[in-house]
């Protein structure tokens, strides 16, 4: 699975949230956090854990 990292980095500074905290939230490292908004891939349980910490729906993070 893609996330896109435009639309990752646009819900991230609309919520005015960290990587760090974003991380914190969805159970996930940092590191994590850093190649997808670097544009590499992510498992299905990792992008769901993003769009949970977000509070959107993972079809609204996802690569057209």
């Amino acid at each position: 699975m893609r996330i896109d990292r435009y639309k990752l980095i646009n819900e991230l500074m609309r919520q005015e949230m960290t990587q760090g905290k974003l991380a914190e939230c969805a159970g996930i490292s940092r590191a994590t956090v850093n190649y997808i908004k670097g544009g590499k891939s992510c498992s299905d349980e990792v992008g769901h854990k993003i769009a949970d910490a977000l509070k959107v729906p993972l079809e609204t993070l996802l690569e057209n």
